[in-house]
């Protein structure tokens, strides 16, 4: 005599959609991080540029900005320029998992 696990016949579609879903993860993700993103400040005197393995890629100054009597500034906005582009290949990230996942949680997987 067999017994019978209540749900055994959905496991294996489970485990195919979960294996599914992983590809479109891993999908999204090499995307994302062969996407550039860019941010800048002061009015776009500073830009900076990171891909989705937030790596910078560039940053670019306005020669209008550079004043060797005030560096602290020029600092600054290089900081909030390459935040910014940082928290913009951040959200690609996560918008593209969560829109793969379709809305599924399983505690301790994601």
């Amino acid at each position: 005599m067999k017994a019978r696990i209540p749900g055994a016949a959905n496991s294996g579609n489970m485990m195919k959609k979960i294996q599914q879903m992983q590809e479109e993860m891993e999908r999204i993700q090499n995307e994302v991080e062969s996407s550039s993103f860019s941010a800048s400040s002061g009015g776009g005197a500073v830009e900076a540029t990171v891909n989705g393995k937030h790596e910078v890629l560039s940053v670019k100054i306005s020669p209008d900005v550079i004043d060797p009597e005030d560096a602290e500034m020029l600092e600054d906005m290089i900081i909030v320029a390459v935040n910014e582009a940082i928290r913009k290949a951040t959200e690609a990230m996560d918008k593209g998992i969560e829109s793969a996942k379709g809305g599924l949680s399983i505690p301790g997987l994601f």
